[in-house]
């Protein structure tokens, strides 16, 4: 499982794994609908139509991606919004509307921070921790973990509901949508971890590319947080999205010399929640 590594490799990355190996799409679907489709595809399981799957590939996915996130959202931020205006407890429109954001995305982020935290903390070396992370199963760490991020989702979001279930359904989805683009930042800093994998046949992913996504990012989620929150707030938000991007590429950097599928979808979670902290203390209540 683990590649090969040859002497001159940094931190032990195989330098096969280079930019130049990695997959390219058809230049017949390079239009942005395509892009969006393929996001959608690659972070989600909603419908995409009986298009050609293409080979995932992050120069394409990171442009698309705030858009994609943004359309998986929907169902559950109007699940949050309806059941709570219905009449449900907003804590149990919470769950029901986190719960909808799992089946939408396939667990993917769920499911990657459990596998990042089991890996980096449960190793002693490199190895074993690509050996644990590659490891469907959840030990101890990721089950803490997993249980955390949704006990916090749906508190945030329970919270706010509560007086405002608009105000809940807007920061989520612009800390959702900041938080998941920003923690492709991983992908930009660090090379893939192996020569196999999610993240491998993706790619490492140019700063050009991660910027772009990056602005139309930053550019929805203060059209859905600002009539909601404060500038400050939402500011401090990317900020800490940004900070949580970088201190969790270091410790990758560390403990494993690089990235994985499951790293970066770590990332993006952690963002996410670090944007919903700040949201929460900026964003008034009746």
């Amino acid at each position: 499982m683990t590649p090969e590594v040859h002497e001159d490799a940094p931190d032990g990355i195989d330098p096969a794994v280079t930019e130049a190996d990695k997959p390219r799409s058809s230049p017949q679907a390079m239009g942005l609908k395509d892009d969006f489709v393929m996001a959608l595809r690659f972070f989600s399981r909603l419908p995409t139509g009986d298009s050609p799957h293409l080979p995932p590939d992050l120069d394409r996915i990171a442009m698309a991606l705030p858009l994609a996130s943004l359309v998986m959202g929907i169902i559950p931020a109007l699940l949050l919004i309806g059941g709570t205006m219905a009449g449900l407890p907003s804590y149990f429109a919470a769950v029901l509307a986190v719960g909808a954001v799992v089946v939408v995305g396939g667990g993917m982020m769920e499911d990657a921070l459990a596998d990042a935290a089991d890996g980096l903390f449960g190793g002693s070396t490199r190895e074993r921790r690509l050996e644990i992370l590659k490891d469907s199963r959840h030990g101890t760490f990721g089950v803490a973990a997993l249980c955390l991020f949704l006990l916090l989702r749906v508190t945030a979001l329970g919270s706010v509901a509560a007086t405002n279930p608009l105000a809940a359904a807007g920061i989520w989805l612009a800390a959702n949508i900041a938080g998941r683009s920003g923690g492709l930042w991983v992908a930009v800093a660090l090379p893939p971890a192996r020569s196999d994998g999610a993240s491998a046949a993706a790619g490492m992913l140019p700063g050009s590319r991660f910027a772009v996504g990056a602005a139309l990012a930053m550019m929805l989620a203060f059209v859905l947080g600002a009539p909601f929150t404060s500038l400050v707030g939402l500011s401090l938000a990317l900020v800490a999205i940004g900070l949580v991007a970088v201190g969790w590429t270091a410790l990758c950097r560390r403990l494993v010399g690089g990235q994985t599928g499951d790293l970066i979808g770590a990332a993006g979670g952690l963002g996410e929640v670090a944007a919903l902290s700040l949201l929460l203390i900026f964003t008034p209540l009746p």
